[in-house]
């Protein structure tokens, strides 16, 4: 396996349909060891889960990691704040993007890459109905004009 691979434990899916994503940026995660074993698991749950800057760190919240059957007693709370690792200079960014209205910082992949855990988080603007029902429209549009191109190759 390259250095570059990477293991997806989980994918937002319903993050890109609520929210218009506008950046990412890769974060690693501050874990505790049982934690990193039920991810690897793969028991976890994004559940309205996003990311806050408070001064100069970025934390994690609502993030469902479910706790380690095997750790018993060494198992912590499953949805406590998460600190990311980023660049002093990524936070600054981030944390002058999300102070715009109506920003706010989203968890779309969570996957393993070089045996470290790791977050895509992504910039995002909350889409309105109408941006919904819209972007569902020009899904089916593209899958229609597909499925007829098919047809006549």
């Amino acid at each position: 396996m390259s250095e570059d691979a990477r293991k997806v434990v989980a994918r937002n899916r319903k993050a890109r349909h609520e929210y218009e994503i506008l950046e990412t940026v890769e974060a690693g995660m501050e874990l505790r060891g049982p934690e990193v074993k039920s991810l690897r698991d793969g028991a976890m749950a994004f559940q309205d889960s996003f990311a806050r800057v408070d001064g100069r760190e970025v934390w994690l919240h609502s993030l469902h990691i479910s706790p380690y059957e095997q750790a018993n007693r060494f198992n912590e709370d499953p949805v406590r704040p998460r600190r990311l690792l980023l660049h002093r200079n990524q936070i600054r960014e981030l944390a002058v993007q999300t102070e715009e209205k109506g920003l706010t910082l989203v968890p779309l992949e969570i996957y393993f890459r070089g045996g470290y855990a790791k977050v895509l988080l992504a910039v995002g603007r909350g889409k309105k109905l109408h941006d919904k029902r819209e972007s569902l429209k020009r899904k089916q549009q593209e899958r229609e004009a597909e499925r007829a191109m098919g047809e006549y190759s």
